[in-house]
């Protein structure tokens, strides 16, 4: 279906904006919302997920942004429970 879709658009059907690139960005995407590498390993279909690791290591978030965001989240203020710093 996408191939058809695509062409009717008008829009010159090539690698860079055809399933490889639609695949890889729901891979990015759960990996960054910390879906874990075995997980995405089964939505993708591969046996192994050391090969999902292979192929999408570089698209996992650095640990310094891992950290930075769970430390900020820790600190966050959060109204409708009144968490936050303060309450520690």
């Amino acid at each position: 279906m996408w191939k058809p879709a695509i062409r009717a658009t008008g829009i010159e059907d090539t690698r860079h904006n055809g399933m490889h690139v639609l695949r890889h960005t729901y891979a990015s995407v759960l990996l960054d919302a910390g879906e874990s590498v075995k997980a995405l390993s089964a939505y993708l279909g591969h046996a192994d997920p050391g090969f999902t690791l292979r192929v999408y290591t570089h698209l996992l978030p650095s640990s310094e942004d891992r950290t930075r965001r769970a430390i900020d989240e820790a600190f966050a203020d959060d109204p409708e429970t009144g968490d936050g710093p303060a309450t520690a």
